[in-house]
């Protein structure tokens, strides 16, 4: 193996820092080709650390030194140590100042970590260890300091120069140049750190907090964007809102400022009253964004404001404890999406995401707990785990203790640990100690890795009037986890009667039971006849629940559960039920049928259902490839996908009738923002998807598509009918996607949408069109946007022809993977992810992925990134 040393970081092994910044003043001077950088940080002894000896270490990559100073004495080179990984000095005393110069090249750098350009403007990304990439310092999350910054550039080319806190000076310099100066005064670790400076412009607005105070908001994009920040603005003014009126949350700066670039590694960045956004969480129109893109940037918006408490004013005292600040936060922008729209539909999707992404996690060799034990390179631990897994977490303490018991619990936590680095055992003991409550057991959800499963037995006495649940839980052996202890499980559940109403068996109709041990059962008396369980309901807990219901008892809920995310949960059981029937016939070589009974509560579904459209358009979905994948013991993709299709393609011919009804009745041709009028969307747009599946579609269900296409004023209807016709073999279907090209060649993020169309497209040709898309003038591998879009939407959404049994496609992705080593190693690392369940497909399969893994991993300079999880998967 031709590799780096890449040495394992364990959260054991955590010491006190040993030293503690005071302050640090930040001096940029942006030039053409370099910018150089200078430091002055105040540095004193830890008196906690003990006896850890007098060597400060600061860690810096990257970096060219120009000069060392310390109490304003330059340094001679024998009186420092620098390497690849930072800089080492012995202190001169308790307390003392260092000044240092490091020039950085912002224009050479593809990693997007440190300071960078973007289209000319210069841009900051420091989670999570990017700070190292601008100077030498203690670049650790526990180390917290108020920052001042000075931002030196030209006025023709940085007409606007940001950064953390408040602008406190101003002025001009010679040469065309200019200065500002931003003091942020709350002490804040280093990876909150942001800089950006270029020709931009903003939009303005203000919020008054529930203290009278004004604040001004801003966000800056460059000029042809201005017209795209409205509904980012209005979504950052109703978080500011329910943070206030939820949990008493009031923002602490004077100026709150948001700035979309279009070349960024994540979605967007919490930086201390900067935060630095993809253009993806920020622009929409809707004629070039879609109803989910307007849903993400209203919930990456009030996710980002969020950690504004959650994650700056408390942070993280390591690493291990990014869930600390990533799955309260994930949690707290979910309950307010759920809250502005729909709370069922919010939750069908979290739940989805959880399900079709952490699971899959939890069951291969990337598992690993919520706060991990250790890791290679941090950002590979930017998990689904970490922040999917981490809400649900956090949910099941608000549903155990209520949700005034939470909001205690959230006082004290911040009452306690405000302008501190904490654990996530801080939170857990602010929650129990607020509300007297042991949770001393449910702090194994933090420590055991894997979805624990639940089995359930029911019986029912009829003489004594008694109903009895029996609970297993287990979970499976995970690396390094071969055995579980129970965990503290919240499983809420309502019981039906026959005619479908809920039995009164607490104060509400769903009562919350504690599974703690291994096995336990519960009775339910005054129970006149056999009830139908509505089990887990919300999905209380985040587990896996063995099938123990029938199909008639499945069409019942789904026509009667009061709790609607059960209710739609029904249907996807069904549904998948329905599927791996005939993925078994196909299987056996024999010709699939589709259950009638089914077919009978789809109908009834769409016939009784049409008042909630969304949620309609939910129970609607079939699952989806990458789900039902991950439920196989060894994966099939082919008869997988044509299992799905069948029932997709059954489903609407024998519907066809109540699918365009669908369709007519909720195509509207008025445009509107609001909950009821996307559900309308969603719903039309799935029954057209429906109806272009039934084999040799009607001519008019045709025509329907095409005009849809062409006379839609908005981006939603006009993606829903391009996706279709882009997955058919329909002789306009080159023509109308170049037509979508030439109408939008000129918007970056409208361009993503069209590569991912195609890199789904589930066509037999599908891996050649994306091998000729590499080379488009819209594509990039140095722009995370575009590579997400084409190579990542081909090997992670397009089951089928990614697991091609040629194995093209595993090749294609390698090569991909070992191209970005030398570019973004931390986009290539996610990349890696369709590799990593390789050992749940068959055999030949299994044969061509390892190939290709053994060929990463044999790279020569491979990146800690990538390494850590290939060398995992195999």
């Amino acid at each position: 193996m031709k590799n780096v040393e890449h040495p394992t970081i364990y959260r054991k092994d955590y010491r006190v820092p040993p030293f503690i910044v005071e302050s640090i003043s930040l001096i940029f001077q942006l030039q053409d080709d370099h910018t150089d950088v200078f430091a002055t940080t105040r540095f004193r002894k830890n008196p906690d650390a003990g006896e850890e000896g007098d060597q400060l270490f600061l860690n810096g990559e990257d970096l060219e030194l120009l000069w060392i100073r310390c109490n304003s004495d330059e340094l001679a080179a024998n009186m420092y140590q620098v390497n690849e990984k930072g800089l080492s000095l012995t202190a001169p005393g308790d307390s003392f100042t260092l000044e240092i110069a490091t020039r950085i090249r912002p224009d050479a750098n593809t990693l997007l970590e440190g300071l960078y350009r973007s289209n000319g403007n210069y841009c900051t990304q420091c989670e999570a260890e990017g700070f190292r990439k601008i100077t030498y310092y203690i670049d650790r999350p526990d180390i917290l300091a108020p920052f001042t910054t000075r931002i030196e550039g030209n006025k023709s080319n940085c007409p606007v120069m940001l950064s953390n806190g408040n602008k406190v000076d101003e002025g001009e310099l010679e040469d065309g140049r200019h200065y500002a100066v931003w003091h942020d005064p709350f002490p804040k670790p280093s990876y909150l750190f942001a800089l950006v400076a270029g020709d931009l412009r903003y939009i303005e607005d203000f919020f008054t907090t529930k203290s009278g105070r004004n604040i001004c908001l801003r966000i800056y994009v460059e000029e042809r964007n201005i017209t795209k920040c409205d509904h980012a603005m209005l979504s950052l003014k109703k978080a500011m809102r329910w943070d206030e009126e939820v949990y008493g949350l009031e923002y602490d700066l004077d100026i709150f400022m948001i700035v979309a670039v279009d070349d960024f590694n994540m979605g967007a960045m919490e930086n201390k009253g900067l935060n630095v956004f993809n253009s993806k969480y920020v622009l929409a129109l809707p004629e070039t964004a879609t109803d989910n893109d307007y849903l993400g940037i209203e919930g990456v918006v009030a996710h980002e404001y969020f950690h504004n408490w959650t994650g700056n004013r408390v942070t993280c005292r390591d690493w291990f404890q990014l869930s600390l600040k990533e799955g309260l936060t994930v949690f707290r922008d979910q309950e307010f999406s759920a809250d502005m729209n729909s709370r069922p539909v919010q939750r069908i999707d979290d739940v989805r995401i959880l399900r079709t992404g952490q699971f899959r996690e939890d069951s291969g060799p990337m598992a690993h707990p919520v706060r991990p034990d250790s890791y290679v390179e941090i950002n590979n631990f930017y998990t689904s785990t970490v922040y999917n897994k981490g809400a649900e977490v956090i949910r099941m303490m608000h549903t155990l203790l209520g949700a005034e018991g939470f909001r205690k619990g959230m006082d004290l936590y911040f009452a306690r640990h405000d302008g501190q680095a904490v654990t996530c055992d801080d939170f857990v003991a602010s929650m129990a100690d607020a509300n007297d409550y042991d949770l001393d057991q449910f702090t194994r959800w933090y420590s055991q890795s894997g979805t624990p499963v639940i089995e359930v037995s029911e019986h029912f006495d009829s003489e004594k009037e008694e109903y009895s649940l029996n609970l297993k839980q287990s979970c499976p052996p995970t690396p390094g986890q071969p055995e579980k202890k129970p965990f503290h499980l919240p499983v809420a559940i309502g019981l039906l009667d026959q005619d479908g109403k809920d039995i009164r068996i607490t104060d509400d109709d769903t009562l919350v039971l504690e599974l703690k041990e291994a096995e336990e059962t519960f009775v339910f008396y005054g129970i006149e006849q056999k009830p139908v369980v509505s089990f887990l309901r919300n999905f209380s807990a985040p587990v896996r629940v063995k099938p123990f219901q029938s199909q008639e008892e499945l069409a019942f809920l789904m026509a009667h559960d009061s709790d609607l995310y059960n209710r739609c949960e029904a249907a996807f059981q069904l549904a998948e039920q329905v599927i791996f029937a005939a993925l078994e016939a196909l299987q056996a070589g024999g010709q699939p049928v589709l259950d009638d009974q089914y077919l009978t509560a789809v109908s009834a579904n769409i016939s009784g259902g049409q008042n909630d459209k969304a949620l309609l358009g939910q129970a609607l979905q079939l699952p989806s490839e990458t789900y039902l994948a991950g439920q196989m013991t060894v994966i099939d993709p082919d008869n997988l996908h044509a299992a799905r299709n069948f029932v997709k393609r059954e489903l609407a011919g024998r519907l066809i009738d109540k699918f365009t009804a669908l369709y007519l009745e909720n195509d509207e041709a008025e445009y509107q923002l609001t909950p009821e009028a996307m559900g309308k969307r969603s719903l039309k747009n799935i029954a057209l998807d429906y109806l272009m599946a039934i084999d040799a579609p009607p001519q008019e269900i045709i025509d329907r598509c095409l005009a849809q296409y062409e006379t839609a004023k908005n981006m939603t209807d006009v993606v829903s009918a391009l996706q279709i016709i882009a997955n058919s073999e329909l002789d306009v279907r080159e023509e109308i996607l170049g037509d979508f090209y030439e109408l939008w060649r000129n918007d970056p993020l409208v361009m993503d949408k069209w590569l991912i169309i195609q890199a789904t497209s589930k066509r037999q040709d599908t891996l050649d069109e994306v091998k000729r898309l590499m080379s488009h003038p819209v594509f990039s591998m140095k722009n995370p946007n575009k590579v997400r879009s084409l190579v990542g939407a081909f090997c992670a959404m397009n089951h089928v022809r990614f697991h091609d049994h040629k194995g093209l496609g595993y090749a294609f992705l390698a090569d991909r993977i070992i191209e970005l080593n030398t570019i973004n190693p931390q986009i290539g690392a996610r990349m890696v992810s369709p590799f990593t369940t390789w050992k749940k497909y068959d055999g030949e399969r299994q044969h061509m992925m390892r190939d290709q893994l053994e060929r990463i991993v044999n790279t020569e300079n491979l990146s800690g990134d990538i390494f850590e999880i290939v060398k995992k998967s195999l």
